[in-house]
């Protein structure tokens, strides 16, 4: 049975796929999960959307789900003494601010219908000072593109910002306003470690820039839009309470953009720890200290969390393509009901067999930032078997692990001791040796995986009293972890490397003859001269 002294914080974990409800005991232990799918949304090739209610209704079920389980493991739920929220990103929902009701589909972080925007507002003047305000530059990633693209698109989000209705957010802010009873209570907050992915926020002051903003108003005034207060990420009141359900009245006290919530659950807590997600996408962090980071080498800047007012600050290098990679060789290739299976496919064959998957399905991100590259193979042939794409399907994001990798040395002048490692993908024991093997530093692998959660719960915990301090949390989930260690030589890893690199080279453009063929002959020129000169390094490799 519970004992009167137990203390729990539960952790809403919003992802790109599906929604979690965890709890987490003192110790960082989960004792309890629910887990619920929704609908993923692609209406054209290229575009990538959730239904905002079904994301909401999932979070809900999620609740009562663990709960449920949790009470009948013999604990009670006034044990649980806060909530935290850790979500997708950069993913974009527009709502009514009076009806509370969404008025479009949330357009999600991996869309990629906004590449042409993205290339008009990179030829604006003063479209290169940007990155030095906020961290990021401008691509189809953040969420401004999809912001602006509904603007000029959706005559529902139109009509509501000529009426002065129209409220935006990301998806921690659109949680928390619906938890919190929507238009009636109109808590409308969102923290710095996903406000900082929207292109408004200063990522100095922490604080909305009328530089970008006046930037991006170019067509609609924004200041007519209404965005969220930026609040710390660990708060005993800005982010309210739940207003329905078993957990009605409960307080929310904690909110971390999922990749900043995994470095906290990974406790990369000095500057110089580093970790990487294997998720839907893979997003390295490296914590930089107290101030920010302006990459010169394709990594963005930004805030790794803001728990006492002193924020702390994480260079980032983001790959739209990992665990998804390997859903698209399930659903769309039929390789697989099981992911697992994927990794086990793999290791039927020795290597790669000389083939090389440049997974590039929204463009590839850092630190290449091609927004018109596709997804391609390199190196087919009549040797080539299922295996053989399943490896390289793996070694893709390993690759581009190690890109990030090697442009986060020459921004910071440090190069990693080890990496530590969680997400779905590092499950695999060839995706991690390969990922070793690659970079030539220790993999670390712990044994709980569900950092992510853990993170948004310590969070919420900092803010609720349950720990006080970095300290308490030293000895939380180091038990039983796992490191890979290189066996490769450096010189065969590097001739793999060089291989991936030419074939980064050779998958731009690819969009160039629709551009001209729907009457944008300049932009068709652009990328065609991208792409030749493209060719001409690969040409020299």
């Amino acid at each position: 049975m519970a004992q009167s002294e137990e203390v729990f914080v539960g952790s809403i974990d919003q992802g790109t796929t599906s929604s979690r409800f965890l709890i987490f005991d003192k110790q960082g232990e989960p004792v309890a999960v629910h887990q619920e799918e929704f609908r993923q949304i692609y209406p054209n090739p290229g575009w990538h959307e959730h239904d905002p209610n079904e994301i909401v209704t999932s979070v809900e079920n999620c609740i009562e789900g663990a709960l449920k389980i949790f009470e009948k493991d013999g604990h009670k739920k006034e044990s649980i003494k806060a909530v935290g929220i850790t979500n997708q990103r950069e993913t974009t929902v527009c709502w009514d601010i009076k009806s509370g009701e969404p008025l479009y589909n949330a357009i999600v972080w991996t869309d990629t219908r906004t590449a042409a925007l993205a290339r008009e507002l990179k030829a604006r003047e003063g479209s290169d000072k940007l990155q030095d305000i906020c961290g990021l530059p401008i691509s189809t990633y953040p969420s401004v593109t999809k912001l602006l693209w509904l603007l000029r698109n959706e005559e529902k989000v139109r009509k509501a910002y000529e009426a002065g209705n129209l409220a935006f957010g990301t998806i921690d802010a659109w949680l928390i306003y619906r938890l919190n009873g929507g238009p009636k209570n109109n808590v409308f907050v969102s923290d710095p470690t996903n406000a900082s992915r929207t292109m408004f926020m200063d990522i100095h002051s922490l604080k909305y820039s009328d530089k970008t903003i006046d930037f991006f108003s170019y067509e609609f005034d924004l200041r007519k839009v209404h965005m969220p207060e930026i609040v710390r990420s660990a708060d005993q009141k800005a982010f309210g309470k739940l207003t329905s359900g078993v957990l009605s009245g409960f307080p929310i006290t904690g909110c971390l953009g999922d990749q900043s919530a995994a470095l906290v659950g990974q406790k990369g807590f000095e500057p110089g720890h580093a970790k990487n997600t294997y998720g839907t996408g893979c997003f390295l962090l490296y914590n930089v200290g107290t101030k920010p980071v302006i990459s010169t080498h394709g990594l963005l800047a930004t805030v790794a969390y803001n728990f006492d007012g002193k924020p702390v600050y994480a260079l980032e290098g983001s790959i739209a393509v990992a665990g998804s990679g390997v859903k698209f060789l399930m659903n769309n290739l039929g390789f697989s009901s099981q992911s697992h299976k994927i990794s086990e496919l793999a290791e039927t064959v020795k290597d790669n067999g000389g083939l090389v998957f440049v997974t590039a399905f929204s463009g590839l991100f850092a630190p290449y930032w091609i927004d018109d590259a596709q997804g391609t193979m390199f190196g087919l042939s009549h040797h080539t078997e299922r295996g053989h794409i399943a490896r390289a399907t793996l070694e893709a994001v390993c690759y581009q692990t190690k890109a990030i990798l090697d442009a986060m040395e020459k921004d910071s002048g440090h190069k990693l001791s080890e990496l530590r490692v969680d997400g779905g993908m590092s499950n695999s024991e060839l995706c991690m040796q390969t990922q070793a093997d690659l970079v030539s530093i220790p993999i670390v692998r712990p044994k709980m995986r569900e950092t992510t959660a853990l993170g948004a719960a310590i969070a919420a915990g900092f803010a609720s009293g349950v720990w006080k301090t970095f300290d308490e949390l030293k000895e939380v989930n180091t038990a039983g972890q796992t490191t890979f260690q290189p066996k490769m030589r450096a010189k065969d890893s590097a001739k793999m490397f060089k291989k991936w690199e030419r074939a980064v080279s050779m998958c731009k453009g690819w969009v160039a003859e629709e551009e001209k063929e729907e009457g944008d002959d300049e932009a068709a020129k652009e990328l065609g001269e991208e792409s030749k000169k493209e060719g001409r390094v690969a040409a020299s490799l």
